[in-house]
């Protein structure tokens, strides 16, 4: 894996979580600090029918509560896969959160087979990610699900 240092630091990270809330916490600002072309990173968690931001680092968003199956991250709940936008502008589902956003990843955290909530990041770069962002966030989706 190309982010494997990234990766281990994560892990022992999360290891050393005290809680649900604090594992979730520690993976935001760890990609906030260590990918500086991630300029927004942030947890949604399932409630109903609806994406609840969690912990988050970036600016604030006015997408607090996004309902399941609406934008990109609405859309990564219903299939359960990674969505990768490489240009948000051209991409009718994308949720405006800021001006400056170009392209977005989201990434599901599965817990025992159900979906329980996701990963999302936002760059300020068109394109800014590629195969190797997809394999580590899968695998930190992997990893806090195994902690929440």
């Amino acid at each position: 894996m190309k982010h494997q240092k990234q990766y281990d630091e994560m892990k022992d990270l999360v290891l050393a979580a005290k809680g649900p809330e604090d594992v979730q916490a520690r993976v935001v600002i760890s990609l906030h600090k260590n990918f500086p072309n991630y300029n927004w990173a942030g947890i949604y968690r399932l409630e109903g029918q609806n994406l609840v931001l969690g912990p988050f680092q970036g600016k604030p968003t006015v997408h607090t509560s996004i309902p399941v199956g609406r934008g990109i991250c609405g859309a990564a709940a219903v299939s359960k896969t990674t969505e990768v936008v490489p240009d948000v502008k051209a991409d009718a589902r994308y949720l405006a959160c800021s001006l400056e956003t170009r392209s977005e990843i989201v990434v599901p955290v599965i817990k025992g087979g159900a979906f329980w909530g996701e990963i999302d990041i936002d760059s300020d770069r068109p394109n800014a990610f590629g195969p190797d962002d997809v394999e580590f966030l899968e695998a930190v989706a992997r990893l806090m699900s195994e902690r929440l």
